[in-house]
């Protein structure tokens, strides 16, 4: 991984947040993520795809989380894809490593909403469900590039070849998510 690229991805999105009005008060502290933090919780991935590295008050009740994901195989053929689609959180993904098709939006069905009790739900994504989806836009994606995904729209992969990894820049403007929240491995 591209450590110096991750820390720079990390303070483009705030910047946007902070450039597009994303918050009316501005914080009197900056939250520092360093390359060793994002690596420990990359380590510490294990057989889960998704972790979320920290969550962080940015003020006027708005919290930003930073997480790592990996995605393994995935070999979906014909136009349906299982998607995911947080209904507060919006995303912003940075590709570390590897490549795969990311749908986005189109026709869902087969809607199914994730228990508010489940960890991913307290600590992850906030309110979200899983979606089958049709007819949704398709983008190649890879190592450099970034996307950001709506609260509200479903997006899931297809054809990732080996594996994909990326950080996820979440953005919670109802605080839906842990704020204070460090990864286990980072507590000392």
């Amino acid at each position: 991984m591209k450590t110096k690229s991750l820390i720079h991805m990390v303070t483009a999105a705030l910047f946007f947040m902070l450039a597009t009005g994303s918050f009316a008060q501005a914080p009197t502290n900056a939250t520092h993520i360093p390359s060793g933090e994002i690596m420990t919780v990359y380590e510490n991935l294990g057989d889960t795809i998704d972790q979320q590295i920290r969550v962080v008050h940015i003020g006027d009740d708005i919290n930003v989380a930073v997480g790592v994901l990996r995605r393994g195989v995935t070999r979906t053929e014909g136009e349906e894809v299982t998607s995911i689609i947080h209904h507060q959180i919006t995303e912003v993904y940075y590709i570390l490593s590897g490549s795969g098709i990311l749908v986005t939006g189109g026709e869902a069905t087969d809607a199914v909403e994730f228990p508010a009790d489940l960890t991913a739900v307290r600590v992850l994504i906030g309110p979200s469900g899983r979606r089958m989806v049709t007819n949704g836009q398709t983008q190649t994606v890879s190592a450099g590039d970034v996307v950001v995904i709506p609260a509200g729209v479903p997006h899931g992969f297809r054809h990732i070849q080996e594996q994909i990894t990326y950080l996820s820049i979440r953005v919670d403007p109802d605080q839906v998510l842990p704020t204070g929240y460090v990864h286990p491995s980072l507590e000392q």
